[in-house]
């Protein structure tokens, strides 16, 4: 009898241990009358338009996705919070070169970006001044099928880009 005492006693402390899982959003680290959260369109500094609006349209997505914050997509003086995100440098550059056309077969985009997420009275809540994400893409050298590849990898970037964001905001990592 005192072995299974014992036994049981064991068991129910592993238990109360954890392993460390959680479910999604249960140990977000904002504070919890942050309900509303405005995502105004990224700003930019570079010369190349689209990638603001797909980082931004990204970040909305996970939130929405990840979160049960209402998600208000421009600066909002009744939001909880809000996250301004600035897109720094963007910068595409050739990888490969294919001899035979005497072309770039292949590019990498890299993009740089800054986020800060600040309470309605100013207070900052997460910020990382350098978020730096790359995507690579393939080249079409064929023009009767030529297929414009860069706004599929911004897109894929945005994602990646995003999906990081939202972790650190909800995980504090």
């Amino acid at each position: 009898m005192r072995r299974i005492l014992i036994a049981l006693v064991a068991l129910g402390l592993l238990g109360l241990s954890g392993c460390g899982y959680h479910a999604l959003g249960a140990a977000a680290h904002l504070p919890p009358y942050v309900k509303t959260l405005a995502v105004p369109v990224f700003a930019t500094n570079t010369d190349i338009n689209g990638t603001e609006t797909a980082m931004t349209s990204a970040v909305i997505r996970e939130f929405t996705a990840r979160t049960d914050f209402q998600i208000v997509p421009a600066k909002d003086t009744d939001a909880d919070a809000v996250l301004d995100g600035t897109i720094l440098q963007e910068q595409v550059t050739p990888l490969t070169y294919n001899s035979s056309t005497q072309q770039s077969s292949s590019y990498l985009i890299t993009v740089v970006a800054s986020v800060t997420l600040k309470e309605r009275d100013g207070k900052v809540l997460y910020q990382n001044n350098k978020y730096v994400y790359r995507e690579q893409y393939q080249a079409s050298s064929d023009l009767p099928t030529f297929l414009q590849e860069d706004p599929a990898a911004v897109a894929r970037l945005s994602r990646a880009f995003a999906s990081a964001l939202v972790a650190d905001v909800l995980e504090s990592f």
